[in-house]
Protein backbone atom coordinates (compact mmCIF):
# COMPACT_ATOMS: atom_id res chain seq x y z
CA UNK A 1 0.00 0.00 0.00
CA UNK A 2 0.87 3.30 -0.70
CA UNK A 3 1.24 6.07 1.88
CA UNK A 4 -1.78 7.98 0.45
CA UNK A 5 -3.66 5.15 0.56
CA UNK A 6 -2.64 3.76 3.93
CA UNK A 7 -3.50 7.94 5.10
CA UNK A 8 -6.94 7.36 3.62
CA UNK A 9 -7.75 3.86 5.48
CA UNK A 10 -6.97 5.85 8.92
CA UNK A 11 -9.20 8.58 8.79
CA UNK A 12 -11.70 6.57 6.61
CA UNK A 13 -12.14 3.82 9.21
CA UNK A 14 -13.17 5.80 12.29
CA UNK A 15 -16.03 7.74 10.11
CA UNK A 16 -16.99 4.26 9.67
CA UNK A 17 -17.07 3.09 13.12
CA UNK A 18 -19.28 6.26 13.89
CA UNK A 19 -21.72 5.35 11.16
CA UNK A 20 -25.51 5.16 13.50
CA UNK A 21 -27.25 2.29 12.47
CA UNK A 22 -30.54 3.92 13.38
CA UNK A 23 -29.97 6.22 10.56
CA UNK A 24 -32.40 6.51 7.65
CA UNK A 25 -29.67 5.58 4.17
CA UNK A 26 -31.50 5.33 0.98
CA UNK A 27 -30.30 1.90 0.16
CA UNK A 28 -31.23 -0.40 -2.79
CA UNK A 29 -34.53 0.96 -3.20
CA UNK A 30 -32.93 4.91 -3.34
CA UNK A 31 -30.74 3.41 -6.09
CA UNK A 32 -33.53 1.31 -8.11
CA UNK A 33 -35.43 4.67 -7.96
CA UNK A 34 -32.67 7.45 -9.20
CA UNK A 35 -31.78 4.36 -11.93
CA UNK A 36 -34.97 4.32 -13.68
CA UNK A 37 -35.15 8.15 -13.19
CA UNK A 38 -31.77 8.32 -14.99
CA UNK A 39 -32.92 5.77 -17.19
CA UNK A 40 -36.05 7.53 -18.09
CA UNK A 41 -34.44 10.99 -18.84
CA UNK A 42 -31.93 9.66 -20.95
CA UNK A 43 -34.52 8.02 -23.12
CA UNK A 44 -36.51 10.91 -23.14
CA UNK A 45 -33.58 12.98 -24.43
CA UNK A 46 -32.84 10.48 -27.29
CA UNK A 47 -36.74 11.10 -28.66
CA UNK A 48 -36.37 14.59 -28.56
CA UNK A 49 -33.26 14.61 -30.59
CA UNK A 50 -34.90 12.01 -33.10
CA UNK A 51 -37.85 14.44 -33.41
CA UNK A 52 -35.38 16.99 -33.25
CA UNK A 53 -33.97 16.00 -36.45
CA UNK A 54 -36.62 15.68 -38.29
CA UNK A 55 -37.76 19.12 -37.73
CA UNK A 56 -37.32 21.24 -40.92
CA UNK A 57 -37.91 24.93 -41.24
CA UNK A 58 -37.36 28.41 -42.83
CA UNK A 59 -35.94 30.58 -39.98
CA UNK A 60 -36.01 33.89 -41.93
CA UNK A 61 -38.20 34.23 -45.60
CA UNK A 62 -36.42 36.25 -48.33
CA UNK A 63 -38.14 39.38 -48.42
CA UNK A 64 -40.28 39.41 -52.06
CA UNK A 65 -40.01 35.40 -51.79
CA UNK A 66 -43.43 34.61 -51.60
CA UNK A 67 -43.89 30.85 -50.31
CA UNK A 68 -44.81 28.44 -52.86
CA UNK A 69 -48.32 27.11 -51.15
CA UNK A 70 -49.10 30.22 -51.05
CA UNK A 71 -49.17 30.77 -54.41
CA UNK A 72 -50.23 27.57 -55.69
CA UNK A 73 -53.13 27.83 -53.55
CA UNK A 74 -54.24 31.07 -54.41
CA UNK A 75 -53.90 30.19 -58.56
CA UNK A 76 -56.40 27.13 -57.88
CA UNK A 77 -59.11 29.07 -55.85
CA UNK A 78 -58.77 32.31 -58.62
CA UNK A 79 -59.63 29.20 -61.24
CA UNK A 80 -62.28 28.15 -59.51
CA UNK A 81 -63.19 31.33 -59.57
CA UNK A 82 -63.15 32.74 -62.96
Amino acid sequence: MSATSTLAMTHLVPLAKDLDENKVTPGVLGFIVFAVIGAAVWLLMKSMNKHMKRVNFEEAPEPGKAPATASAEGTKSEERTA
